[in-house]
């Protein structure tokens, strides 16, 4: 029987379609592979981006390095739908504790990853190096969750969590390699024109010795609350999110406090170091993660503090307790003191600047994966249990490509009065690689003689991370100064280079010469 002919031209009709769609399909697929293999991990790179709603060819790298955080975020949002509706499969505390970490570090990387890309948008309101904090910040997010359940032995019952964020930490690695390959473009970013948050008003603020708080703190009432998150809490229910200051009167308040990641410009005013404590006493043997373990959780941006202690005193024998926790972007610390033994102090994420601050602990206790900056601060070294050594930083950067580091610049390494008499008993280290790619400088500071002449330690008596890590000392000064038997690892370098070093400086690491200025805190731009 004769083929009609309307019924062959619809045949020729849908057949010409069909192989137009596929050719297209093929050569969509085929470009995006090319752009895929210039990242660290093209396989899932390849089928993220071509499974996703934004099928699109980029045109150039910016556009690239959009298109990944775009399919990272869509990524980052199932699995925090996964997490929130996990908590359900939670049997016991230690499982609860883990879980609860894990979602509210899945919903900040979601959170990073939505200003990232906000940033990147057509408004073009964030440079490049904003970009790639907050992208390590997203990927620090996913390692803490890993961790947490490791500490508290339930990695089993957690791993489907993580293993169900269907490649976020590669498609945000990836995002940071393209990343890296835009600021080398001609951008300074040293001299990025950042929002200038703190007023005038507020400079004067951080001098004064009379402050006009939005609310007072004061044990016996005196003030608008008994304690300090009563007042943090009111301060996130304002509607303008400009510079809120709370003052804290003298006093030791026995409590956990947490500013969240919306709860933006918190200026946290205490009466001095001396006479102004917040404490608590979570530790990892007392049944918390170390992410948890903080007595202050700080995670809103533009937060500073001055004139406070921040403790911990779970004590040696309860391991892993946090006295300040912070991932707050563009901080400062002014004039704080932090009290611990191990990990005392975590900077967690992004942008932070510590200005004549104390920091007191034994194991780790300066950590984490922030861009941190330490200046004019002492470091107060404490008796540790028997057995055991100290150990001042563990540096937790776990990609190549994240610009963070710990800073520690003008400042001094000194026994505190508890070891002083016992200091020969016990060796003290400038840090180890608690990560792949771990990342720590001594600029300009005095060092005592408690601090061993090798200088830094491995990661568990183990080769791991001595190629691939960055230790640097440039002109330090003191009876443990000397280079001669420090360690000869790959990664260890005596800096001799003021370019090399200026890296690493409040100008650089930071950005501090476009933000701090407003702050009113004093600090050296470089060297």
């Amino acid at each position: 029987m004769a083929t009609k002919p309307s019924l062959l031209l619809s045949i020729l009709i849908f057949s010409f379609i069909f192989q137009t769609a596929l050719s297209r399909s093929h050569h969509h697929s085929s470009r995006i592979r090319t752009w895929c293999q210039k990242t660290p991990h093209p396989e899932p790179c390849n089928y993220c981006m071509s499974h996703s709603r934004h099928r699109l060819i980029p045109k150039h790298t910016s556009e690239f390095r959009k298109m990944l955080v775009q399919v990272a975020l869509e990524r980052a949002l199932n699995a925090k739908s996964y997490a929130s509706q996990f908590g359900q499969n939670c049997q016991n505390n230690q499982q609860k504790a883990a879980w609860a970490d894990c979602l509210k570090l899945f919903e900040d990387t979601v959170h990073q990853l939505n200003i990232t890309l906000e940033g990147l948008g057509t408004k073009r309101n964030c440079s490049n190096f904003d970009a790639q904090t907050w992208l390590s910040a997203a990927l620090t997010n996913i390692h803490t969750c890993q961790v947490g359940s490791m500490e508290l032995n339930v990695s089993d019952f957690i791993a489907p969590i993580y293993t169900s964020n269907n490649n976020v930490s590669e498609l945000i690695s990836n995002g940071l390699a393209i990343g890296s390959q835009l600021l080398g473009t001609g951008e300074n970013y040293a001299d990025e024109e950042y929002p200038n948050w703190v007023s005038k008003h507020d400079r004067r603020l951080l001098q004064a010795s009379k402050i006009k708080a939005n609310l007072v703190v004061a044990k016996d009432g005196s003030g608008h609350f008994r304690t300090v998150q009563a007042a943090i809490d009111a301060a996130a229910k304002r509607k303008i999110t400009s510079r809120f200051i709370i003052y804290v009167k003298k006093g030791v308040y026995r409590e956990n406090i947490e500013v969240s990641n919306t709860n933006n410009n918190i200026m946290l005013i205490g009466a001095s170091m001396r006479y102004t404590i917040i404490t608590a006493s979570r530790s990892v043997n007392g049944g918390s993660t170390t992410y948890n373990s903080a007595t202050a959780g700080i995670d809103g941006p533009g937060f500073i503090a001055r004139g406070i202690t921040f403790s911990n005193t779970a004590g040696p024998l309860k391991g892993q307790a946090v006295a300040l926790r912070s991932a707050s972007d563009l901080s400062v610390f002014y004039r704080c003191a932090f009290q611990g033994y191990q990990d005392t102090l975590m900077v967690h994420s992004q942008r932070q600047f510590y200005r004549e601050c104390y920091i007191y602990g034994t194991i780790d206790f300066i950590f984490g994966n922030a861009a941190a900056v330490f200046q004019s601060c002492i470091i107060y070294v404490r008796k540790p249990l028997k057995g055991q050594v100290n150990v001042i930083t563990a540096q937790a950067r776990n990609d190549p490509y994240q610009n963070t580091a710990i800073s520690i610049h003008n400042s001094q390494v000194r026994a505190a009065a508890d070891l002083k008499p016992v200091v020969s008993a016990f060796k003290t280290y400038l840090g180890r690689p608690w990560m792949k790619y771990s990342r720590v400088v001594f600029l300009k500071c005095y060092l005592d003689s408690l601090v061993n002449p090798v200088g830094w330690l491995e990661w568990q008596r183990s080769n791991f991370a001595l190629s691939t890590l960055y230790y640097g000392e440039y002109k330090n000064f003191g009876p443990a100064s000397s280079t001669r038997y420090r360690v000869k690892w790959p990664g260890f370098h005596i800096i001799t280079s003021a370019n090399v070093a200026s890296q690493f400086t409040v100008s650089s690491l930071i950005a501090g010469r476009s933000w701090l200025p407003g702050t009113g805190v004093p600090y050296t731009a470089g060297l």
